[in-house]
C-alpha cells in the first residue's frame, strides 16, 4: 500500500512542545515589561534618594554655618564695641583729660576776664540790658545817667554787679550794622554780642534763650538779670533786693502778672498761638518783661535744654512758661513793676 499520499500527521510529543513554545513565548512579553517598569521605578526610587541625599547634605552645612556665625556670650568691652560706643568711650577720656589740663591752666579764669569780667571771682548778678542795632541814642542816655562816670563798671563789679548790653548779629552778616556794633564795643567794652542770634524784634524770645546761656557759661554769678533799655536802675535798691533773695533756691522775681490773650492780628501783644491758651485765653502768671530775674540754676537750665524750649510771641510769656514744669520759686516784688509815662517806662526800682 503506497502512503506518500497520505497526510503527515505530527507526533504527540511534538504537538506538546510546539504549545510549550507558543505558550512561554506569550508569557515572557509580560515578564519583560514588568522588569522594565521595575527598573524605571528604581532609577526613579534611586534618583530621589541621591536627591534627599544631596539636600540632606546641603541642610547640614547651611546649619554648621549658621551655628558657627551664633552670637556668643559677649563681655562689655564687646558689647561696646559692638554698639560703637567704646570710640566715644575713649574720646570722652580725652576731653576730660584736656579739660582738667584746660584748668590746670588758669583757662577758665582768662577766659571770664577776656569776657569783661575784672576778675574770676563769683559775681552777685550779670545784667544784661536789651538793645538793638537802632539804639545808640539810647544807650548813650544810658551811660549818661546810671552809667555815667568811666569807672562805673569796675566799682560796680566790685560790689558784685556787671551790666552789658545784649545784642545779636545782622542778618547781613559782617555788614555796616555789625561793623558798627563791634567797633562801639571796642571803644565803650560794655556789649554782650551774640554771635549765634540773629537781631529782629520778633526774635526777643530766642535773644532772652540765647542771654541765659551765653550769660551763664561766660560768668559765675548768683543771679541774672533782663532788663530793657528803657528802664533806669537804682543799684543800690536792686544790691538789696538780690542779697535779701540770696537764700532762695530756683528764685524767679518780677513783676508777677496774667492777662488776657490777645487773638486779634495787628493789634499790640498779640499771640499768633493764642488756641494753646484755653477757651479762656488768659496768661499763667510770669514775671512782665521789662525787668525779670533768674537765679543761677534757672539759667542753667534754659542753657542745658534751650533746643527744646517752646518760644512763644513774647519774651516774658516764653520765659515763664519754662518756669511752669519747674519746682522755681514766684517772687512777686512790686518795685520792679513798670509803667508808661509816653515813651518811658517808669519803676519803682528805678
Amino acid at each position: 500500500m503506497d502512503n506518500t499520499n497520505l497526510p503527515v500527521t505530527s507526533s504527540k510529543s511534538e504537538r506538546r512542545s510546539k504549545s510549550k513554545t507558543l505558550h512561554t513565548t506569550s508569557n515572557s512579553k509580560p515578564s519583560l515589561l514588568m522588569a522594565f517598569l521595575s527598573c524605571l521605578a528604581w532609577l526613579y526610587v534611586a534618583g530621589r534618594l541621591w536627591q534627599d541625599a544631596e539636600n540632606r547634605m546641603l541642610l547640614a552645612n547651611l546649619l554648621k554655618l549658621n551655628y558657627a556665625q551664633r552670637p556668643k556670650v559677649l563681655s562689655v568691652e564687646d558689647k561696646l564695641m559692638v554698639l560703637g560706643c567704646k570710640e566715644l568711650q575713649r574720646r570722652i577720656v580725652d576731653i576730660e583729660m584736656e579739660l582738667t589740663v584746660a584748668k590746670s591752666q588758669g583757662y577758665l579764669k582768662k577766659q571770664l576776664k577776656q569776657s569783661g569780667s575784672s576778675s574770676g571771682k563769683k559775681l552777685l548778678a550779670v545784667i544784661g540790658v536789651y538793645t538793638s542795632f537802632g539804639g545808640r541814642l539810647q544807650r548813650n542816655i544810658i551811660r549818661g545817667s546810671w552809667m555815667s562816670r568811666s569807672d562805673v563798671l569796675s566799682k560796680l563789679e566790685e560790689r558784685g554787679i556787671l551790666v552789658r548790653f545784649v545784642i545779636g548779629r545782622s542778618p547781613n552778616r559782617g555788614d555796616s550794622l555789625d561793623r558798627n556794633i563791634d567797633e562801639e564795643n571796642l571803644a565803650t567794652k560794655d556789649f554782650l554780642i551774640l554771635d549765634h542770634h540773629e537781631e529782629a524784634q520778633e526774635e526777643l524770645p530766642k535773644k532772652t534763650k540765647f542771654f541765659f546761656s551765653t550769660a551763664v557759661q561766660m560768668w559765675d554769678a548768683d543771679f541774672y538779670i533782663k532788663v530793657d533799655d528803657n528802664v533806669a536802675l537804682n543799684f543800690d535798691d536792686l544790691i538789696e533786693l538780690l542779697e535779701s533773695r540770696h537764700d532762695k533756691d530756683s528764685a524767679y522775681i518780677g513783676c508777677m502778672k496774667s492777662g488776657d490773650v490777645v487773638v486779634e492780628e495787628g493789634r499790640p501783644w498779640y499771640e499768633p498761638e493764642w488756641w494753646k491758651f484755653g477757651d479762656q485765653k488768659s496768661y499763667f502768671r510770669h514775671a512782665a518783661g521789662s525787668i525779670f530775674i533768674l537765679s543761677k540754676n534757672l539759667a542753667q537750665y534754659i542753657n542745658i535744654n534751650g533746643a527744646s524750649l517752646k518760644a512763644y510771641a513774647h519774651d516774658d510769656i516764653s520765659v515763664g512758661s519754662w518756669m511752669m514744669g519747674l519746682q522755681a520759686t514766684y517772687i512777686d516784688d512790686s518795685r520792679l513793676c513798670c509803667s508808661y509815662s509816653g515813651q518811658d517806662k517808669v519803676c519803682s526800682l528805678a
